[in-house]
């Protein structure tokens, strides 16, 4: 993936940002304190976390599968869609967000897979995490209503927010529309351009790898992973909760909650979360009678144990995918030659 000038930048402010947040966290932090963390750590319960959260990049790789043979004469094996995540989520901890385009570029190479279909595939899997995790949301706010509520009195103010949105609904709804125009205008006035036909024949595929939903085979399967992925996350969390001995009596509704600001943290346009993920963690973790080192101290265990994942999966992804492309380019240029 060759990146601009531009480009570049944008990579280095967010990753300098990243590490300023961290630092900023953990400069207070002694390295002992880590130290003797992870030596009184329960290996068992942090390596049943890694286990299981590895099994969940499987079965997100299994999903995404189903979504893209819903439209495939020849279908593609869990093993090429888990190479292409896994690659994807070890570029996003260089490039916030690339990872999406690099996994389905994947795909494109070991395949011969359309890039525009299989976006359209990914914001499909994207936009229902993003509804299950709405729904964990509420799930925890209900099981820990007290602790939202001292959390949203602390952090907002109802009525400012109320206020706010009033004074510039207008205005959104007007920029709205004008983007509308100005889309209408340009696709009018531009639609023989070949440009314009391109982003066309793009938006088309793309739809249709929106629509692959409705033409799975398995629908059932592709509902109840979705369930499972957000299952193993809160397992993911848990079972490293339960092998330190500062969260060990943490109940299970506590982590969840956790796990949502762990979860809101890694949405944040930083590499891997770096930063936002720990200081949210470890906030949350605060409210819950932990200190702030402790607080901070899980964080890194958590996030540590998902980096080690994803670098090591990633790293044999693509050498995977870096073989599998050497064995495919000689059948592809002998079908050139004839």
């Amino acid at each position: 993936m060759k990146l601009s000038l531009k480009q570049w930048i944008q990579v280095l402010v967010s990753l300098s940002v990243a590490v300023w947040i961290f630092w900023f966290l953990y400069k207070d932090i002694k390295m002992e304190s880590l130290l003797d963390a992870l030596q009184q750590a329960s290996l068992f319960w942090i390596g049943l976390s890694i286990l299981v959260s590895t099994l969940g990049f499987w079965i997100r790789a299994w999903r995404w599968k189903l979504l893209i043979n819903a439209d495939l004469d020849e279908k593609i094996p869990t093993s090429r869609s888990f190479w292409a995540l896994m690659v994807g989520y070890l570029v996003n901890m260089l490039i916030p967000r690339a990872g999406e385009v690099a996994r389905c570029g994947v795909l494109k190479n070991t395949n011969g897979l359309q890039v525009s279909k299989l976006l359209g595939t990914v914001i499909l899997e994207r936009s229902v995490d993003l509804l299950f995790m709405i729904l964990v949301i509420v799930l925890a706010f209900s099981l820990e209503r007290d602790v939202f509520l001292d959390l949203t009195a602390d952090l907002i103010s109802v009525d400012n927010l109320k206020g706010i949105l009033l004074d510039y609904l207008p205005l959104l709804i007007g920029g709205i529309l004008l983007l509308l125009i100005i889309i209408y205008w340009v696709k009018r006035r531009y639609r023989d351009h070949g440009l314009v036909q391109k982003f066309q024949h793009f938006m088309r595929e793309f739809i249709s790898g929106l629509k692959s939903v409705s033409r799975m085979e398995h629908r059932m399967g592709f509902w109840l992973s979705s369930v499972i992925i957000w299952v193993i996350y809160f397992l993911m969390m848990y079972f490293i909760s339960l092998g330190i001995p500062s969260t060990a009596n943490l109940s299970p509704s506590s982590v969840l909650v956790v796990m949502v600001m762990g979860s809101i943290g890694m949405i944040a346009p930083v590499q891997g979360g770096i930063g936002t993920f720990h200081a949210l963690v470890a906030f949350i973790l605060m409210t819950y009678g932990l200190s702030e080192e402790e607080g901070k101290i899980f964080a890194v265990i958590v996030h540590s144990s998902q980096v080690l994942i994803v670098v090591v999966v990633g790293v044999i992804s693509l050498l995977a995918v870096a073989k599998i492309s050497l064995i495919s380019k000689p059948a592809t240029d002998e079908l050139r030659i004839k």
